[in-house]
């Protein structure tokens, strides 16, 4: 009787563990990944999401709102309910609007999203020029109270520089935590944004500074070329951001313009569709030594 109680506590103990087993190896496959089997909305039921909503950067706390869910593990390969986002299965068609288009719906928040588009490499933190698709989610979303806003002060749109010499682009910064990068060749779009515990999101700025035929330039530019661009990686001073162009600028015609984002070089996302620009814009002529003294 012994001999058979222990050959059958063995038994048990296998069957637990190649059950628990098999179904490690499906979450890590992300569910029926290969055709979207059993499919239940747009993307069928392939889970390989996050699971909570804490997490710890560089040794400072993020403050992201549990709302109940608790601190439960991120690095989990299964979708926790708690998460799952139910009206992203409404295609938004039920309220009508002329000329709009229904909205791509899934019952696991998107996330064999990538799935869907074969020909493009998993963006995986770098940089990929030819296109690519970002699994990460978007992430915190500040409250309207906390938007952030900018404003240059330095060069003012209307400006007259001199040529070839040195000056620094001042910048006013409003609601945002400023002086905080990633890694871009590794972490690029890696990471979900994320507000610190004021409720203001955590990033940095850039200014990029493109040339124009003239300030009434009408045509888009090309976002390819710019005369300058500079990333703004510390924090604000006072409020303001700094940034030295140190061989100044040719002669011509420029917009100066504003790259708020995200730690990881998202733009930065915020709670409404209707709201002032996060970013700003200033046009700038630049002459000739001389023509500062005539009036060329």
């Amino acid at each position: 009787m012994k001999t058979f109680s222990l050959l059958a506590t063995i038994s048990l103990a296998l069957s637990v563990s190649a059950a628990n087993q098999n179904l490690q190896q499906n979450n890590l496959a992300g569910g029926n990944r290969g055709g979207f089997g059993n499919n239940n909305g747009f993307f069928g039921q392939g889970f390989g999401g996050r699971n909570g909503q804490n997490s710890n950067q560089g040794g400072r706390n993020i403050n992201n709102a549990n709302n109940g869910r608790g601190n439960q593990n991120t690095n989990t390969n299964t979708l926790d309910p708690n998460v799952v986002a139910t009206g992203f299965e409404n295609d938004g068609q039920d309220v009508p609007t002329a000329g709009q288009v229904a909205s791509l719906t899934s019952s696991n928040n998107f996330i064999n999203f990538c799935l869907t588009v074969p020909n493009l490499p998993i963006t995986n933190g770098k940089q990929i020029t030819t296109g690519s698709c970002n699994p990460a989610p978007m992430g915190s979303i500040p409250s309207t109270d906390n938007m952030p806003s900018a404003k240059f002060q330095v060069p003012k749109n209307g400006d007259t520089l001199q040529e070839n010499t040195p000056f620094t682009i001042t910048m006013a910064v409003a609601n945002f935590e400023t002086g905080n990068f990633v890694n871009a060749e590794e972490n690029y779009f890696a990471a979900p944004q994320q507000l610190n515990g004021q409720g203001q999101i955590v990033g940095h700025s850039h200014v990029v500074v493109e040339q124009l035929s003239a300030l009434d330039q009408t045509t888009p530019t090309d976002p390819k070329k710019f005369a300058f661009f500079k990333g703004l990686n510390a924090a604000a001073v006072n409020g303001v951001l700094t940034a030295d162009v140190t061989s100044g600028l040719p002669a011509g015609f420029y917009k100066v313009s504003s790259i708020n984002t995200a730690a990881n070089h998202q733009p930065v996302l915020v709670p409404i569709a209707q709201h002032g620009s996060l970013d700003d814009a200033v046009y700038v002529r630049i002459v000739f030594s001389l023509c500062l003294s005539f009036h060329c």
